[in-house]
């Protein structure tokens, strides 16, 4: 069994099958699917995903691409949707150098207030770092309280470090099947307890299936990918990250695993 750590199955790639995505991903042996809400619209399609089937949790945030819609409202909306048990972290929130859809300076705020509403809620912070290492790394360091989980990892060794110093997560992506991967060192450096795998659906799909719609079915290949990295079987990989998505994501997750056994 393997939970999909990150997906974003209410993006308008899945409209027209959703329910046969999920089914899919239920007869790959994907038993949980973790639905990211990375804007208020979007984090209201996940609840709504989640609201109708128990083998999907979702999360709420502000990503950094529109952090510049950070207000008082916002951070109200926010700490409610975190008191809601479909919602099992709050995010994707973080920072995004390359893009720079928002002015860096509010993404830091909006990315240092999200961490602080999680950890008040006490719930992991899902994390997005691209091209801003330094100041996810000192962001993270200045709330040592908030457990972060790093998805779909690509970024340097020094904030894999930090991370790592703070007993975070980490989760990989399809990008791990890519000709382009050059951290297997990464991959072999995370401790078993702090592993996770995703999809990030749509996006991202794995080899063999490059150049199609990503969906959470296909998380199988990451597994693949790390055990063939990590010199473990298949089968302990599955059981290891879905031991971790269930200590980090809680109750919600862990029952739909133990009915899935």
């Amino acid at each position: 069994m393997l939970v999909d750590s990150h997906c974003h199955l209410g993006d308008a790639a899945f409209v027209a099958d959703v329910a046969e995505v999920v089914a899919r991903a239920a007869a790959a042996g994907v038993g949980h699917l973790v639905v990211i809400g990375e804007s208020r619209e979007a984090a209201d399609r996940a609840l709504a995903l989640a609201a109708g089937d128990a083998r999907l949790s979702a999360t709420a945030g502000v990503h950094p691409h529109v952090a510049s819609q950070w207000n008082a409202e916002t951070s109200r909306w926010l700490a409610g949707a975190l008191e809601d048990s479909r919602v099992v972290a709050a995010g994707e929130m973080g920072l995004d150098y390359h893009y720079d859809h928002s002015p860096r300076e509010l993404q830091r705020s909006a990315f240092d207030a999200q961490l602080d509403l999680a950890r008040l809620r006490g719930k992991p912070a899902v994390i997005h770092a691209r091209e801003a290492d330094e100041d996810v790394a000192a962001i993270l360091g200045n709330h040592p309280g908030t457990i972060a989980i790093l998805h779909s990892w690509s970024s340097g060794p020094a904030l894999l470090t930090a991370g790592l110093a703070l007993n975070h997560y980490f989760s990989f992506s399809g990008m791990v099947t890519f000709r382009s991967w050059t951290d297997d060192a990464a991959i072999r450096r995370v401790p078993a307890d702090r592993l996770l795998v995703e999809t990030d659906a749509p996006y991202l799909a794995p080899v063999p299936h490059r150049g199609k719609r990503n969906e959470p079915s296909f998380v199988s290949e990451v597994a693949r990918r790390i055990a063939a990295v990590r010199g473990v079987s298949f089968e302990e990989i599955c059981a290891t990250t879905t031991a971790n998505a269930v200590r980090v994501f809680g109750n919600r997750v862990g029952n739909r695993v133990a009915k899935s056994e």
